[in-house]
């Protein structure tokens, strides 16, 4: 039996809205949009790699987010441990310029164990990682 993590769901208010920014954020394409459905509620859109792998799929529900998330997502903008220690911080400090403009919003930097990472919130208050 072959088993893979073929999709990643959010919960959110906006599929469409979440859906350009995440592919805004990782160079993904829209897979699946539902624009008209038979009932609102219904609404989802899914992105994913051009090349097949792990997609997002963003499903509006009526409830707004209410807590901090239990699971985030990482993006990793910085290269590898094999890259320099000050080019990482400026690639991960020019991510996260780009997805402000995006629409995201910093919650915190981090420094630990010698590692560099900035949390940020998508537009739905998503909690994501650029490191």
């Amino acid at each position: 039996m072959n088993i893979e993590l073929s999709t990643i769901v959010i919960d959110c208010a906006n599929p469409a809205g979440l859906g350009r920014f995440w592919c805004a954020a990782t160079g993904y394409v829209t897979l699946h949009e539902d624009d008209e459905p038979l009932d609102p509620d219904d609404t989802w859109v899914k992105i994913g790699p051009k090349d097949g792998g792990t997609a997002m799929a963003f499903q509006r529900v009526p409830e707004p987010k209410t807590v901090k998330n239990r699971v985030h997502l990482d993006v990793n903008a910085g290269g590898g441990r094999d890259t320099p220690q000050d080019e990482r911080r400026r690639r991960v400090g020019a991510e996260v310029e780009r997805l402000v403009a995006a629409g995201a919003s910093i919650v915190r930097e981090m420094n630990e164990r010698g590692e560099h990472w900035v949390v940020m919130q998508d537009p739905e208050s998503n909690e994501f990682c650029v490191q």
